[in-house]
């Protein structure tokens, strides 16, 4: 290929990027976040992002806690003169002010074009961050990923089916609760009733998800329950009122009750966590309710654990 056929082929993927800047934004499965992709990208399978066919340019796609973005804000507002060398630009998206940074950045893996943003999600921040190599920053550009950034957007919900096809495990019953969350790429599921803004422990809550490790003998179980439950997070000052074997779908299994206090407000609670054992792992269920709702609680969460298959 001649140097000039070379440079219109580049003036050409150029143009193509631009123009499909056009779609619709695309939000990886389970994200809240979501763009229109440059050419060329697609959804990655094993993170939640973006990816181009041969892997080399990643876009990945995160939440961190609502606090994020105003820590960002704030300090660009306050003293923009100060941190690092890199500093971050405000930057127009389809979600509100966004604050991104651009950088080149040398490690064993080579040279590479690093960028990353940061958006207000309300009740969530969301965060982008993008790896482009340097034989690809001449498609990939700066001007082409700030137009990408550019064209981020925030959905509130996150449909249930589309959440619920990314869990390792099946639940066939919702136990009614108003809210499902996909806890972004841990594998665990959240049902609330409470609203995110204002902390779930206000309501009855229930958190599902898988445990790599798993009691070697029948006798470990007692005290891998036992730290198991001393370890749910958010949870404070817990007392373990109860702590028993039992059968779940016809497995090994484990329920411990504790009252405690939990959240940002040390709202009293009492909580049921569950352990189902199995070769490869341990199921994990926690359901968290208000004492005073408790009896009225307890009945859903048993319903929706005995409503868990595996995959």
């Amino acid at each position: 290929m001649t140097y000039l056929r070379l440079l219109s082929v580049l003036a050409w993927l150029a143009a193509t990027i631009a123009g499909a800047l056009a779609a619709d934004p695309v939000f990886p499965p389970g994200a809240r976040v979501g763009m229109t992709p440059l050419v060329g990208l697609v959804p990655a399978k094993t993170f939640s992002g973006f990816t181009t066919e041969d892997q080399n340019v990643k876009v990945l796609v995160a939440e961190l806690p609502a606090g994020a973005y105003g820590e960002v804000m704030n300090g660009v507002k306050t003293n923009p003169a100060a941190g690092s060398a890199v500093k971050p630009e405000s930057l127009e998206t389809g979600a509100g002010t966004a604050y991104y940074t651009a950088e080149t950045v040398k490690n064993a893996s080579g040279v590479f074009r690093h960028y990353s943003m940061i958006l207000s999600g309300g009740s969530f921040s969301g965060y982008v961050d993008v790896q482009v190599p340097e034989n690809a920053t001449k498609i990939y550009s700066d001007d082409a990923v700030r137009q990408m950034f550019a064209s981020a957007v925030i959905r509130k919900e996150v449909p249930v089916d589309e959440q619920l096809a990314l869990m390792p495990f099946k639940v066939s019953n919702l136990g009614d609760f108003k809210h499902v969350r996909a806890l972004g790429a841990t594998g665990a599921l959240l049902l609330a009733d409470g609203e995110e803004e204002t902390g779930f422990e206000a309501a009855p809550f229930m958190v599902i998800g898988l445990m790599a490790a798993t009691p070697a003998q029948p006798d470990d179980r007692a005290r891998f329950a036992d730290q198991a439950a001393r370890a749910i997070p958010g949870m404070h000052t817990g007392k373990i009122t109860m702590s028993e074997p039992v059968r779940i779908d016809g497995m090994a299994g484990y329920e411990t009750r504790i009252d405690a206090t939990s959240g940002r407000n040390d709202t009293p609670v009492t909580l049921v966590q569950w352990l189902r054992f199995g070769g490869g792992g341990s199921m994990r269920i926690i359901g968290s309710a208000p004492r005073d709702q408790w009896e009225k609680a307890f009945p859903r969460f048993r319903a929706v654990r005995d409503a868990i298959e595996p995959r």
